[in-house]
């Protein structure tokens, strides 16, 4: 018998446990530890509507504190989990406490990765991962302010079009030779980057930051050709890394995040994993994923849930991903990594377009650009693994759903 339900983590895999948990029946212990002193809140907005102030912050938890009243659910905000014990099933929490589970559940995100050269831990020098790092961005994002993003990822984009619609003169600076580099198609980086560069925004690639410089706050950016980039903020998005200390340090199977199977079991049969911190095995694309994805956080934890809960449940789900920037939305769903063939539908001139790929005629990955329907479209197609007929596939005048 399940007495005691742990989960370690205040984030989406988190909120969505204990959601699930509940929603199916559990009515033990239920225990949510998470180091941050907030309820568990949505984190998409950060780079965007709440950096900007559009949103207050009441509107980014999940759920309000009567929610997990009315559930019963032990909440240990602002403490951090310090030590693992599988063997005892025990886990220590920095205010001297410890909780003995039945059952842990670990949903501990991911961190971002740090810039690694001098000048670093200069005021002014920041990251955005939660909603402490916000005020401090919001301090310095004024009307005419020199903001310098490194990194020209989703969430540097997106924190530049952000700057650049509160007034500041924005500069991106990209080591790749284009925007987006990992993750979209050539014609979808210049895209975004024809659309920042339409917006003030000044982007620069191929360039690698070498030294941040300045007194009592950053004031320049030094890159390795010698050019300089004046700064009153800066903001890094360089990518993230998974939190897997505290999985490594207690013997778990570690590599590129916590390994768990298509059930979401770690190398201990009593402890679960979902959400940033996994790698987990994606049976759709035969191979071991790490996502940052909000909807694979959600399906995840869910699946962990009811596995926790005894109800064998397979995770395979599509993963899709989304971005917003200026007026634009980007929508990817699938995973193109080793396509063989790449179709666009319609012309990026009209700012509205699809990229598909494809790897022996079977559909992939779609982007899509301001085109909601592809993306509806292709989710179920990826899914059903169908073999769309290219010369309808494009053909912008039909629909993605009538390409097959």
């Amino acid at each position: 018998m399940i007495g005691t339900i742990l989960i370690i983590g205040g984030g989406q895999a988190g909120a969505q446990a204990v959601d699930t948990l509940r929603r199916e029946g559990f009515t033990g212990r239920l225990v949510l530890v998470s180091d941050e002193p907030y309820l568990p809140y949505q984190r998409p907005p950060l780079s965007k509507k709440f950096l900007s102030g559009e949103l207050a912050a009441d509107r980014l938890p999940f759920r309000h504190q009567s929610f997990y009243d009315e559930h019963r659910v032990e909440l240990k905000l602002g403490i951090r989990a310090t030590r693992l014990d599988p063997a005892a099933r025990r886990v220590a929490l920095a205010s001297g406490e410890e909780v003995i589970y039945d059952r842990l559940l670990l949903c501990l995100g991911a961190a971002s990765r740090q810039l690694t050269c001098p000048g670093t831990d200069m005021p002014g020098v920041h990251y955005l991962r939660g909603i402490a790092d916000v005020p401090r961005i919001q301090a310095g994002l004024k009307q005419g302010a020199r903001a310098v993003i490194i990194g020209g990822g989703y969430i540097g984009l997106e924190n530049a079009a952000t700057a650049r619609h509160m007034g500041c003169a924005v500069t991106v600076l990209e080591m790749a030779d284009r925007v987006m580099n990992r993750v979209v198609a050539a014609t979808v980086s210049e895209y975004f980057a024809r659309e920042h560069r339409a917006q003030g925004v000044k982007i620069v690639c191929n360039t690698r930051v070498v030294r941040l410089e300045g007194g009592t706050q950053i004031e320049r950016v030094v890159c390795a050709d010698g050019s300089t980039f004046a700064a009153d903020l800066l903001v890094v998005g360089v990518g993230a890394v998974a939190n897997m200390q505290l999985a490594g340090a207690a013997g778990l199977a570690c590599e590129n995040g916590i390994v768990v199977d298509e059930y979401c079991r770690t190398s201990d049969s009593a402890i679960y994993a979902a959400g940033d911190c996994t790698y987990h095995p994606s049976l759709r694309f035969d191979m071991r994923v790490r996502l940052e994805s909000v909807d694979n956080a959600f399906e995840q934890a869910k699946a962990a849930a009811l596995n926790i809960l005894e109800r064998p449940t397979v995770h395979d789900r599509v993963p899709w991903f989304w971005s917003d920037q200026f007026d634009n939305k980007l929508l990817i769903v699938g995973l193109s990594q080793g396509h063989d063939q790449q179709v666009t539908r319609g012309d990026p001139a009209t700012r509205s377009f699809t990229v598909c790929y494809l790897k022996g005629g079977e559909l992939l990955a779609v982007e899509a650009i301001n085109h909601p329907k592809d993306y509806m479209a292709a989710r179920k197609l990826i899914a059903d693994r169908a073999r769309p007929d290219i010369n309808k596939l494009a053909d912008p005048s039909v629909a993605l759903k009538d390409a097959v």
